[in-house]
């Protein structure tokens, strides 16, 4: 028999994602508690800023517990979307969403994070969120954790270094499927889990006591109690509600610089502890053989018990999701430099960079598609795409940001080609779709969305919301998204 074969592009779910830390503000509201974003400054960008506001010392802790300066603490105000969740509903939901990604501040449901019992504000608050996006018909995809870590954890047991964290991960997770499981379609433990390594203050909720470089033992020994902790979720989880279960890393599509052996030798490395690891645990199980290598040449060492290898390996996730912003280069020689998503990296003279130096690279997201659809063979979720970029409120109210525009045509494109190459995409989601406070720099103007927030990096402002051209855009393409599912009928 002869097989005639055919590409197709099946109809995937389009989306947008805040996050509580960088979009909610009411930092007091409810006896909500302190947590992990709120005590990050703002320090206005130099070159090397972004990496100034997430290597926190107990200085800078001690400092922002005292201050109530809310220009110097961005995370606390934020977007103000505590203050504005039905009018920012009413906007997702005017824009067409299909899904829209948040998470929930831990520090809201349990201001200290290790009380029995959770707060009944935080509750009510919740209650509203979620039957809000229901009732405005999307479908919710749920960050369990977004790098915000309730402050007490970190000072009174030392974070994510103590196993004891995973207990109370546990009970926030049973919280959740409590109240909200029923309206949960997709949940997501931890975010971006391999910030852990690459920045451990965000990632793992690490202090350091001084200047001085990171424990790595401590880091992997912290990555190490998210992974138990995300699998002890999921099996929960698959026992109590219906939703399906996926892991999260940062996605960087990295090239050597050369065609050189050593550097195709150096980026096979690089990919595999800063990509791979994380995702090759939570999705295959176990841990890798090539991270042998990795922690005997770095003197790394760290608790793993049999109980904790069996946890992960019955207990793997669903669906593999991830952040794709700008690819990254690897080079054995110097070579001259830019920034990324949380990392610096090798200039590639191919691209072109926004003005935080990240390099605009459409074909890397089909690249990095494939690449994890190969790698798992499991449904594979975007969960995480935008540009970054200073936008102008112009005198008519209006917000020009064709750039922005041109940036997701370019890449909504690559998405498709990939689908065509075989990749089974179940989503796209646009990260920031209400401008948020930027979780690298603690910058408002760093601005994502398709939704303007009247506010400036030291929370002055009207934090009116105002529809960028972008919007329309979005909207009509969902739109006919929407179309061509149904053989161009709608219910308008």
């Amino acid at each position: 028999m002869i097989t005639k074969f055919k590409t197709s592009v099946p109809s995937i779910l389009w989306g947008g994602a805040t996050a509580a830390s960088q979009y909610e503000g009411g930092w007091q509201e409810g006896g909500r508690g302190l947590d992990t974003q709120d005590c990050r400054p703002y320090i206005p960008r130099t070159s090397n800023a972004t990496t100034k506001t997430r290597l926190l010392t107990k200085d800078v802790i001690e400092k922002s517990k005292e201050s109530m300066e809310i220009e110097k603490y961005p995370f606390r105000k934020a977007s103000d979307g505590y203050h504005h969740l039905e009018e920012d509903i009413g906007l997702l939901k005017e824009l067409g969403l299909d899904i829209y990604r948040l998470s929930i501040s831990w520090s809201r449901l349990y201001p200290r994070g290790d009380e029995e019992t959770p707060s009944q504000d935080g509750i009510a608050y919740y209650d509203k969120v979620f039957q809000a996006v229901r009732q405005a018909g999307m479908k919710i995809f749920l960050t369990m954790n977004h790098y915000a870590v309730p402050l007490y954890l970190v000072e009174a047991y030392g974070g994510w270094t103590n196993r004891k964290l995973i207990g109370f991960y546990l009970r926030y997770a049973k919280t959740v499927f409590e109240h909200w499981g029923h309206l949960i379609d997709f949940y997501l433990p931890f975010n971006e889990i391999n910030a852990g390594y690459f920045s451990p203050y965000n990632g793992v909720a690490l202090v350091r006591e001084n200047e001085k470089p990171y424990d790595e033992s401590l880091v992997f020994q912290s990555l190490h109690h998210q992974f138990v902790a995300s699998a002890k979720v999921i099996e929960l989880g698959r026992r109590t509600v219906k939703g399906k279960f996926g892991c999260m890393i940062a996605c960087f599509c990295y090239y050597p610089y050369s065609c050189n052996p050593l550097d195709n030798l150096k980026q096979t490395r690089e990919e595999q502890s800063n990509q791979w690891f994380c995702s090759d645990v939570l999705a295959r199980g176990y841990y890798p053989s090539y991270m042998n290598r990795f922690f005997e040449e770095r003197n790394i060492s760290f608790e793993i018990t049999e109980e904790d290898r069996a946890v992960l390996r019955n207990n793997p996730a669903d669906f593999v999701s991830f952040s794709y912003y700008q690819s990254c280069v690897v080079s054995t020689e110097e070579k001259e430099k830019t920034a990324g998503n949380l990392v610096v990296t090798t200039k590639n003279p191919y691209l072109k960079a926004n003005e935080w130096g990240w390099q605009i690279d459409p074909v890397g997201l089909r690249t990095s598609l494939n690449k994890v659809y190969d790698r798992y063979q499991k449904p594979v979720f975007i969960s995480e795409n935008g540009l970054g970029n200073r936008d102008v409120l112009e005198e008519d109210g209006s917000v020009h940001d064709g750039y922005r525009i041109e940036y997701l045509k370019e890449h909504f494109q690559q998405i498709k080609e990939a689908q065509k190459d075989g990749v089974d995409v179940l989503g796209y989601i646009m990260w920031g779709i209400i401008d948020i406070v930027s979780a690298g720099s603690c910058e408002m103007e760093k601005r994502y969305g398709v939704v303007y927030v009247d506010a400036d990096n030291h929370g002055n402002g009207t934090y009116r919301r105002i529809k960028k051209d972008s919007f329309a855009w979005y909207q009509n393409f969902i739109k006919t998204e929407h179309q061509s599912r149904t053989g161009g009928l709608t219910n308008e």
